[in-house]
């Protein structure tokens, strides 16, 4: 089973409860007005890797990890790759010496999450659903929009989420990530973040060649 995957990186801290794995599929369907990360909207088949090469990338990770977020892109425009990889995630984590948690972002409502995504919900620990709408920006923690919900949907999930529903975002939003090639942004900043950080890189004397998020 082939997946398409934009990124993965290790530590993520600003996705979820503790040190994370993030892994960003590619393609959405979607493409909500204000999205900061259209660098993955393109249903790009050349990004198309094994899924099984995404759950062997995890089973190295430290064992210190604390849980997984899956983001991009849309993950669920690939339902059946998405839950072959839930499927494989929920096999590595029983094999871990502490609790690892899944928890996944969605543009769709969580009605629709419920009515047409059962068996992907039932390997989740939390779901982050709905649009970003720019004008109802910053939402609360690890969330860009105010109407978007944090969802725990397992022991674990309410476990470690409970608190988190209504927790206002707080100082820290973005972390820097890299790949060799380029420098990525992984969080959900609120209004003008970006433009901030671009200022002081500016001030530094470094500048963006390109930058996805204001295309």
């Amino acid at each position: 089973m082939k997946i398409r995957i934009n990124r993965v990186h290790y530590p993520v801290v600003v996705l979820g409860h503790g040190r994370r794995a993030g892994i960003w599929t590619q393609g959405c369907g979607i493409g909500c007005a204000g999205c900061v990360s259209r660098d993955t909207w393109d249903p790009d088949p050349a990004t198309e890797v094994d899924v099984t090469a995404v759950a062997d990338w995890c089973a190295g990770l430290p064992g210190d990890v604390d849980g997984v977020t899956i983001s991009g892109g849309e993950p669920f425009d690939q339902p059946e790759a998405l839950l072959v990889l839930l499927e494989a995630l929920h096999a590595w984590r029983a094999t871990r010496d502490r609790p690892v948690d899944l928890l996944a972002y969605s543009g769709r409502s969580l009605a629709v999450l419920r009515a047409r995504f059962g068996p992907h919900l039932a390997l989740l620990d939390a779901v982050i659903p709905g649009r970003f709408v720019a004008v109802r920006a910053p939402g609360n923690r690890w969330r860009g929009s105010d109407n978007q919900e944090l969802v725990p949907l397992s022991p674990l999930g309410h476990e470690r989420y409970d608190t988190e529903v209504d927790r206002p975002a707080g100082a820290t939003r973005i972390q820097l990530g890299s790949d060799g090639e380029r420098i990525y942004h992984i969080g959900v900043p609120a209004p003008g973040d970006l433009a901030a950080l671009e200022a002081a890189l500016a001030r530094r004397g470094l500048a963006y060649e390109e930058a996805s998020w204001r295309s």
